[in-house]
């Protein structure tokens, strides 16, 4: 019986099938009607990724959980591989829209819809500076040139070539651009062509690439939609962006990726890095110490650690300030420190001084912020931080915001603005460059370095 049914599937299978048209999957519940929304994206630095603390982060999922919590919805991001498999799903009704840095190109809005803009970009070509850099399109001409398929890349190039004859191109079935920066950085490809923040982002981890020219027309990144969309998910998507534009929200959140993303010279990245692997292993430990007394991640109290004094214990200033947290003999009094020429005690006391800061930062400053600021604190002290604020409130910027702040910071050290205040005069520029470039190396730490976890913690994962 057995035979006769494996001869009988043999016939079948040998039969003329019809053509049938491919399943086309059922179209998801507008959210209003589930209570969900179903959020195309992908895993990169300028998108959605997993941050320090093991939680999700990133540029668009800060956009689309405020959003969502707005409205009251629960958020399910799907991960997609490339921009066709997005777009894809997108035309089939699988998701509600995509948030994944997508340029609102008038050649796309045939096949969708978008939302309002929420941030401006350039397009640029990246060199290795290994190599010649190109001055224009022109100069391309030869190279081995990459960029990803799909992206508003390949329509550039293909506007430049009317003018360039024999420029050529290689479009890669990559993830994202990320990638494409990493075959350059490697001597695999010449030049290829991102958007700007995308670079300010990944310039921090190739110290040897380099900007070589802009596309002078400017590019705006928005929510991606279906042509045939929920009218009142896209009403609720126009007032959420005017209202974040008008209270400030979103030029926070602009800050909080990119706000300090060209405060260093490749050469400053270069350095870090080096003394990353050479230099860091000698005080891995105490940092990591200092995470379990104060709970601040140790990266970020190597990171302070680095722009105090390159992570030397025995650093010593005009002025006194000592240690490789560079304390002074007073705060070193106050955070126990007897010797600040040794590391650990230096490393401990700083992680202390900050925490301190942090825990006596206002309610109402929430974080990132409330670190940055305390950071500020850090570096000048707690009572300038203070003024800087009060300036603020008279500018009518946001007091509790950390992009405003370095806004009015630097205008303590003006008399016309210092005269003012309680506490007078403070180098607030430095304070805003300390934060900065603390930031910019607690990103790299994060690329490169585990997070720590005590032993009591890993028992429980």
């Amino acid at each position: 019986m057995r035979i006769l049914l494996f001869l009988f599937t043999l016939i079948l299978a040998g039969c003329d099938m019809p053509n049938l048209p491919p399943v086309v999957p059922h179209p998801i519940a507008a959210p209003a009607k589930s209570g969900e929304l179903v959020v195309l994206t992908h895993n990169g630095p300028t998108t959605y990724y997993e941050g320090a603390d093991g939680k999700p982060s990133g540029f668009e999922y800060d956009l689309v959980t405020l959003f969502a919590q707005e409205y009251g919805y629960k958020v399910r991001f799907v991960e997609t591989a490339n921009l066709n498999e997005m777009f894809t799903l997108l035309s089939q009704h699988q998701a509600h829209f995509a948030a994944a840095g997508i340029s609102a190109l008038d050649s796309r809005k045939t096949t969708l819809q978008f939302g309002p803009p929420y941030l401006t970009v350039n397009q640029q070509v990246i060199y290795n500076t290994d190599g010649v850099k190109p001055r224009n399109f022109s100069d391309l001409k030869g190279l081995r040139v990459e960029v990803v398929a799909g992206t508003s890349h390949v329509e550039t190039l293909r506007k430049a070539a009317r003018n360039v004859p024999g420029l050529k191109w290689q479009e890669m079935q990559a993830k994202w651009d990320e990638e494409s920066l990493d075959r350059l950085s490697r001597g695999e490809v010449d030049a290829v062509l991102v958007d700007s923040n995308e670079f300010d982002i990944a310039r921090k981890f190739y110290t040897n690439l380099d900007a070589a020219f802009e596309v002078p027309q400017s590019d705006q990144l928005a929510w991606a939609f279906p042509k045939i969309s929920d009218p009142l998910l896209l009403k609720q998507t126009q007032q959420f962006f005017q209202k974040i534009h008008r209270d400030g929200t979103l030029k926070q959140i602009v800050d909080r990726y990119y706000g300090h993303a060209d405060r260093l010279e490749g050469a400053d990245v270069a350095g870090f890095l080096d003394k990353m692997q050479s230099v860091l292993p000698k005080f891995r430990k105490f940092f990591q110490e200092g995470q379990s007394i104060t709970g601040i991640d140790w990266r970020l109290l190597a990171a302070i650690g680095y722009q105090e004094s390159h992570w030397d214990p025995f650093a010593t200033s005009p002025t006194g300030v000592r240690g490789l947290m560079m304390m002074t003999s007073d705060t070193a009094d106050r955070m126990g420190v007897d010797d600040r020429l040794n590391a650990r005690q230096s490393i401990l006391g700083g992680a202390r001084y900050l925490a301190l800061l942090v825990d006596q930062m206002s309610l109402k400053i929430e974080e990132p912020d409330r670190t940055w600021m305390a950071l500020a604190a850090y570096n000048q002290g707690q009572g300038h931080l203070e003024d800087a604020r009060i300036l603020a409130q008279r500018r009518k910027l946001n007091p509790s915001a950390w992009c405003d702040i370095k806004q009015t910071m630097p205008l303590l050290g003006s008399s016309v603005h210092n005269a003012t205040v309680k506490h007078g005069f403070c180098r607030g520029g430095e304070a805003v460059i300390f934060v900065e470039n603390i930031r910019t190396y607690y990103d790299i730490l994060v690329k490169y370095e585990k997070p720590y976890k005590p032993l009591l913690m890993s028992k429980n994962d």
